[in-house]
């Protein structure tokens, strides 16, 4: 259960192109979140953090899998409130 009176950070990404490798069938700029158990593009099971740095030291430690799991499109640090009101 994540505290509602402080931000939370999360991985998140926008597909580049139609049909992206990393979600087959999506459109251009569909936005996801990084799945924390199998560092794929998804909505749910994702990390969330206290800080933007520590969502940045995540995401530089699986920068390998993320890279092929989410091929040509930078997996950058959101505030969750903003990402799920479409802000981010």
């Amino acid at each position: 259960m994540l505290d509602p009176t402080r931000p939370h950070w999360v991985p998140s990404v926008v597909a580049p192109s139609r049909d992206w490798d990393g979600w087959p069938g999506c459109r251009r700029g569909a936005r996801f979140l990084i799945s924390e158990r199998d560092l794929r593009p998804d909505y749910s099971d994702f990390p969330a953090f206290e800080t933007r740095a520590e969502c940045l030291r995540w995401i530089m430690a699986h920068r390998a899998d993320l890279a092929r799991s989410a091929p040509g499109a930078p997996i950058v640090p959101v505030e969750l409130d903003r990402w799920l009101l479409g802000l981010a």
